[in-house]
């Protein structure tokens, strides 16, 4: 500790001081600064996570609706449930009631 005392008070004082001040301004301003900071990036960071998970919940989505879909065009029964219980298709003659909650 004693020699970095003496570097600041020592003959090349100034420069030491000069240097010191701008090395801590630099690292200041990297963290908090304007434009690309390292807040900037954890931040970039984080959203880039949140995004590849909403990513993996939508192609799991994907994936269902792929399989609901060849279910439907090879079981022609399934397709009329389906018909029905969603959009209340009827038959000819048939009434449809839709009860909600």
């Amino acid at each position: 500790m004693g020699k970095i005392r003496d570097l600041f008070k020592g003959e090349h004082g100034t420069f030491f001081k000069f240097v010191a001040f701008n090395v801590t301004l630099f690292i200041v301003l990297w963290f908090v600064g304007p434009g690309n900071t390292v807040i900037h990036w954890a931040r970039s960071r984080s959203e880039l996570r949140h995004q590849k998970k909403q990513m993996e919940l939508y192609q799991s989505e994907i994936e269902q609706m792929r399989r609901q879909v060849k279910m439907l065009e090879s079981n022609r029964d399934s397709l009329e449930k389906f018909a029905r219980e969603q959009f209340y298709f009827s038959a000819p003659g048939e009434d449809v009631y839709v009860v909600e909650d």
